[in-house]
């Protein structure tokens, strides 16, 4: 039978225009289908807009170190600034890839895309038939079930729309995830009263916890309050702003609420259920080549049941491989490897690979610490707090690393490198790296641990 495509895409994220791309390039005919903003969350209203909503205040905050070496200045951010800054720049990334796409002949169908059968999906009513189908249509914000839900704003509230032309100047977080923690401290730099309400008894849970005490207690000194083992109970309007109540009796008046609770999947109204996939609150259940229940219909990204985590990455690299699985390039199943993750704190957090936890309770690792802010300070720049852990297996190889520190998120990629292609410290002596530098100091740490 003819289809119309060889392949649709219903989402037009990471998770699906990375394959789409290379396989309308491998000259097959394609296919997105999208009912919102084309290139999904990370391009539109997540990463990128984080970002650059960030990167002023890494400035800012840099610059403070330096009062101890004579730098001083009344250094601040203008926020309404920056947002309209943000307002010309972000929304400039969907025309692009839509041009991309027009350049590829990819098909761009705007509308809701809703499975009918192996080989056919529903673009608002219109069947359009293809030999494979892949799902790649993310996850939202969840939203706590409590009285006066409805007043609470999330993420893309934050990121996206005309909310906060103005910081507030009281603002509540509920949850103390990374969401919450990364839109704190901005908040707080900008002289925001800053409230964070969590449910359980310390703040990101995922990361080593040493780490997050110092970024806490940093945030405390700048002036947010943490409210550890809350449970919020409702949110009330009330005639200056909102009023947060808890099962346990706080009580926080304040004139914007973010619930940053978690994430869903977006598996409603898929036409999973008629075709039998299967899938969960956590997502879209696959094999191990990234195929559902039906052969044809393939599901990648963060809609994926999946432990490894929910990244712009992951979704990127489950994309790659699906279109070379499609075109017969790479039939093994998925393999992933190291995956960094950091948070946008101050300082920042980064980790991949084994962690500290999983390392303490396994005789087969070692654990080495290197207080990278107490040696070189030029190298750290004047950031006394920068710390390394650093995970090495029986056979001297990196396994693993958490780091401390704002050139965190620049380091983490470079150990990623060293822990995926299992360098050993003479495979690292035997190259030259530019000098000086932070990483410098890094790859020098990295050695004497290997030795």
């Amino acid at each position: 039978m003819a289809y119309d495509y060889d392949i649709v895409f219903i989402g037009s994220g990471h998770a699906n225009w990375h394959a789409a791309v290379t396989l309308a390039r491998a000259g097959k005919k394609v296919a997105i289908v999208e009912k919102d903003v084309t290139a999904g969350t990370c391009t539109n209203y997540g990463c990128n807009a984080k970002f650059l909503l960030d990167s002023p205040f890494e400035f800012v905050d840099g610059l403070s170190r330096y009062e101890k070496a004579g730098i001083t200045g009344n250094t601040e951010v203008n926020w309404q600034k920056l947002m309209a800054f943000k307002k010309t720049e972000i929304p400039t990334y969907a025309p692009l890839m839509e041009g991309m796409f027009a350049q590829l002949n990819i098909n761009l169908l705007k509308g809701y895309g809703k499975l009918v059968d192996a080989h056919t999906v529903s673009v608002d009513g219109e069947n359009v038939t293809s030999d494979y189908i892949v799902i790649g249509t993310g996850q939202r914000p969840s939203r706590l079930n409590i009285e006066g839900k409805e007043l609470l704003h999330d993420s893309r509230d934050f990121l996206d729309f005309l909310d906060l032309d103005d910081m507030p100047k009281r603002i509540t977080f509920v949850g103390a995830g990374i969401i919450s923690m990364e839109f704190a401290t901005m908040a707080a730099k900008l002289g925001s009263e800053v409230h964070i309400i969590e449910f359980a008894d310390r703040a990101l849970a995922a990361y080593q916890e040493n780490y997050v005490e110092t970024v806490v207690a940093k945030m405390q000194a700048e002036g947010v309050n943490f409210h550890f083992s809350q449970v919020v109970e409702k949110v009330e309007q009330v005639a200056d702003g909102f009023r947060v109540t808890t099962a346990q009796g706080l009580v926080v008046e304040t004139d914007y609420v973010l619930d940053a609770t978690g994430r869903i999947s977006n598996v409603e109204n898929l036409g999973l259920e008629e075709l039998g996939i299967e899938f969960n609150r956590s997502g879209i259940v696959v094999n191990q080549y990234m195929q559902t229940s039906v052969s044809t219909i393939f599901a990648s990204g963060d809609v994926v049941d999946k432990t490894i985590p929910r990244l712009t990455p992951t979704a990127s690299f489950e994309s790659d491989y699906i279109a070379a699985f499609i075109l017969g390039l790479n039939k093994e199943p998925i393999n992933y490897p190291a995956v960094p993750n950091l948070v946008f704190t101050f300082p920042r957090i980064a980790q991949v690979g084994v962690t500290v936890e999983e390392a303490r309770d396994n005789d087969n690792y070692r654990v080495v610490e290197v207080p990278f802010g107490q040696q070189l300070k030029f190298q750290t720049k004047l950031e006394d707090e920068a710390h390394i852990t650093l995970i090495v297996n029986q056979n001297k190889e990196l396994v693993g690393a958490s780091l401390l520190g704002n050139e965190a998120g620049e380091m983490i990629n470079l150990i990623t490198l060293m822990i995926n292609q299992r360098m050993t410290a003479l495979d690292l002596s035997q190259m030259i790296f530019a000098f000086p530098g932070t990483t410098n100091g890094l790859i020098n740490a990295v050695m004497m641990a290997l030795i």
